[in-house]
């Protein structure tokens, strides 16, 4: 089980800082954890401290950042670092674009730099199209588009490839997975997945979208996974509706 976080498993707020995980939610995942032996992992645009931060589960499997600090099972971690000198520029031309919109917000994430207009979304194409334009400026980083947020990020990783990783390591090995995600971000995940012939499912109603299921939002996607701990312990079957409105069976 590969899961996403902001708009997955919690709704988005305008400060990501300010996103907390309530108990219930807590509870739900340290037993679907426990449940699945382990082989359930948070897979996110956040740092792998932060998850820590909003779930307290230092001992699961993570991916943050994209993929470019990971987490495994056991305990072992490997991330891919920026030079300082790098993430300084990044720092200086991330700050003055953002200066230049009214109501955008930029976040540090050490390894990258996040560009947040969800107080100003009417500014989401403007900064889009002048954040293209200063790509070519910042050799080595690469633009990736989200809800309402835009980050610039070392090129050659993705949600994709971290979960891919992580399904090549135990406990995930040799086992169906399925991920569930809502953003662009996800789609590469999504592919991924597929591949790997899992389930993808997506949350929200966002298209195009590579998942094969569906779930409305936050509150049904803690509505199935409750159903999925269900069927963990109790052996009842649980369900995703496919993208279109038509239930389906998961098997």
């Amino acid at each position: 089980m590969f899961l996403d976080v902001d708009g997955t498993l919690l709704d988005f707020v305008d400060d990501p800082l300010a996103v907390h995980a309530d108990a219930s939610l807590r509870e739900l995942l340290h037993a679907l954890h426990q449940a699945l032996d382990g082989a359930m992992a948070l897979v996110s645009g956040r740092a792998v401290a932060d998850l820590d931060r909003i779930f307290g589960a230092s001992h699961w499997a993570a991916a943050g950042l994209h993929g470019l600090q990971l987490r495994r099972a056991d305990g072992s971690v490997r991330e891919i670092a920026t030079p300082p000198a790098r993430q300084a520029q990044l720092c200086r031309a991330a700050q003055a674009l953002a200066a230049g919109f009214e109501g955008v917000t930029w976040e540090d994430k050490h390894n990258g730099i996040a560009l947040h207009c969800r107080r100003a979304p009417a500014q989401f194409a403007p900064l889009q199209a002048a954040a293209i334009d200063l790509l070519p400026q910042l050799p080595g980083y690469e633009l990736q588009p989200g809800n309402l947020v835009l980050e610039f990020k070392p090129a050659g990783m993705d949600k994709g490839k971290a979960l891919l990783e992580l399904l090549d390591s135990d406990p995930f090995r040799g086992r169906r997975p399925i991920y569930l995600g809502d953003d662009l971000t996800d789609e590469h995940a999504f592919a991924s997945i597929n591949q790997c012939h899992g389930l993808s499912v997506r949350v929200g109603d966002r298209e195009p979208t590579r998942a094969r299921f569906t779930l409305p939002g936050p509150a049904a996607t803690q509505a199935w996974l409750d159903r999925v701990l269900d069927a963990l312990m109790q052996g009842t079957p649980t369900h995703a509706r496919i993208p279109g409105g038509h239930d389906a069976r998961q098997p």
